[in-house]
């Protein structure tokens, strides 16, 4: 758990709801189910229509990342390389065999089984370059899925607003319903806007940049294995891969 993606959610809300009350209104004025099935189902019939399945599909997966990002610290892979270096000096390139078994992370595994296959260099960076750059793709694509969502709130937002005007049209007779009414219509506009850039925006940023970060990670994985397979110094490969955490 992301206790700063929590806090900020936190935060968000505290925001909104506090300033309500230091502005003298109250918490239920802010409280409008019809501006929440408006706001909320119209941007998710927005975003249905405009995305392939597949990218929602791995949006749905992505979203999880804002509270549980991925187990990968560039620190400890440069940990991996180095021991994966002294353990093939000493035993060999098969030496790594029983490594790449017990791996747990995917991308380091493939990398390892590829150079105990006895692949080329050229060939095993192709083929990893290729895994990166797709799954990095695929993601960003994913997270845009949210920023697509942030544009679409707020307008969607105005859609309820002027909705709930049309029906206050129709009680211009009685001037208290016209005020009660014309407040009410205006929530779904705070609704869509806050959606937008409370949640929507702020994880799209996010996700990104989880997303380039394990792509960095990745690349410094592919540098440190074929390193491996070249027989450097694990001092000399040390060194250099942490070039990659100052990025």
């Amino acid at each position: 758990m992301d206790p700063l993606s929590l806090l900020g959610v936190i935060l968000a809300f505290a925001a909104l709801l506090g300033g309500t009350v230091l502005e003298g209104g109250t918490l239920g004025s802010l409280i409008n189910l019809p501006a929440v099935v408006i706001v909320i189902g119209g941007t998710l019939a927005a975003i249905t229509l405009q995305t392939p399945s597949g990218v929602l599909r791995r949006a749905t997966v992505l979203l999880r990342w804002v509270f549980s990002p991925p187990d990968v610290s560039m620190g400890d892979g440069v940990e991996k390389v180095v021991g994966w270096s002294m353990k093939s000096r000493k035993d060999g390139i098969l030496g790594l065999e029983s490594v790449a078994e017990q791996e747990t992370e995917p991308f380091a595994r493939k990398g390892l089984q590829l150079l105990v296959d006895g692949l080329e260099p050229e060939t095993i960076r192709s083929m990893l370059e290729t895994d990166l750059e797709s799954r990095e793709q695929g993601d960003l694509e994913a997270a845009r899925v949210f920023e697509s969502m942030g544009g679409y709130a707020p307008t969607i937002g105005i859609i309820g607003a002027v909705m709930g005007l049309i029906q206050v049209m129709t009680h211009l007779e009685d001037p208290a319903q016209v005020g009660t009414g014309i407040a009410t219509a205006f929530v779904a506009t705070i609704y869509g806007i806050a959606l937008a850039n409370l949640l929507c925006f702020p994880v799209a940023s996010k996700l990104r940049s989880l997303v380039h970060y394990r792509s960095r990670y990745q690349e410094m994985m592919i540098d440190g294995l074929l390193s491996v397979l070249e027989g450097e110094n694990p001092n000399t490969i040390e060194l250099r891969l942490q070039g990659f955490m100052h990025r």
